[in-house]
């Protein structure tokens, strides 16, 4: 079976590996960028260099109108979806809770769980097999801030994954009759460009002495993770959770 899958927040780090992984893998791949078109259009570039099949598609997954064209232009264009990565994500500047605005959270929230949500449920729509699809797997990237809770950094964000990941337990039971596997990756201290974003580009360095490996991650050895959760080789495994990060 041919595997078809949309990894949203593709055009860098975690994504990117994946999407790179994926079609080494031979699946077909949908990349979903907000604003990055020239990093995403590179990765397809790459992609298409080594052989393999894949387009970019531009989508603000916060906007449920966007995401539902956007899967309609991935039936058009990839065929019917196998899987999806939910990995778009968003990480304001590092602030602690009194300087936490209800716009800055609802903007978190709107990306982190509803656009994840909408994407979940239009990649279910054609994955389940009450629908004529074959079933799949839904890999949600998390963080160990969900369990760690991000405090005096950035409690939002980490409460945005703490609601990804019990939308991960919630699918994976209701999906499951459907054929459709949902999971989550929790990465830790990953060298990705996201840190700069919080405003601390070398945060992990500032950290990984105090993690039991000692060492930060790779957006690769991340990605070797959700690639075997969308495989059939972790096909009875459902509503799990892997943690990337460094034993923290």
């Amino acid at each position: 079976m041919q595997h078809t899958t949309v990894i949203t927040g593709g055009s860098r780090g975690i994504g990117r590996a994946t999407a790179l992984l994926l079609a080494r893998e031979g699946h077909h791949v949908a990349i979903v960028y907000k604003s990055r078109q020239q990093e995403a259009e590179q990765t397809v570039s790459d992609i298409r260099a080594q052989g393999g099949t894949a387009i970019a598609l531009q989508a603000d997954i916060a906007d449920e109108a966007q995401v539902v064209a956007l899967f309609a232009a991935i039936d058009q264009q990839l065929g019917r979806l196998t899987g999806l990565v939910n990995n778009a994500g968003i990480l304001k500047t590092q602030a602690p809770l009194e300087q936490l605005t209800a716009a800055r959270i609802q903007e978190v929230f709107n990306t982190n769980v509803v656009g994840a949500f909408v994407c979940a449920r239009e990649a279910a729509k054609r994955m389940a097999k009450k629908h004529g699809g074959a079933g799949g797997a839904i890999v949600n990237v998390s963080s160990v801030a969900a369990r760690l809770g991000a405090a005096h950094e950035y409690v939002d964000y980490a409460a945005s994954k703490g609601a990804l990941d019990t939308m991960t337990r919630g699918l994976a039971v209701e999906l499951a009759a459907e054929g459709i596997r949902v999971n989550s990756v929790r990465p830790g201290f990953i060298y990705t460009d996201m840190h700069a974003d919080g405003g601390e580009a070398g945060r992990v360095d500032r950290i990984k002495t105090s993690l039991p490996m000692q060492r930060g991650g790779t957006a690769e050895e991340v990605a070797e993770s959700i690639a075997w959760l969308l495989s059939d080789k972790s096909s009875y495994v459902t509503g799990s959770f892997i943690e990337a990060a460094g034993g923290r």
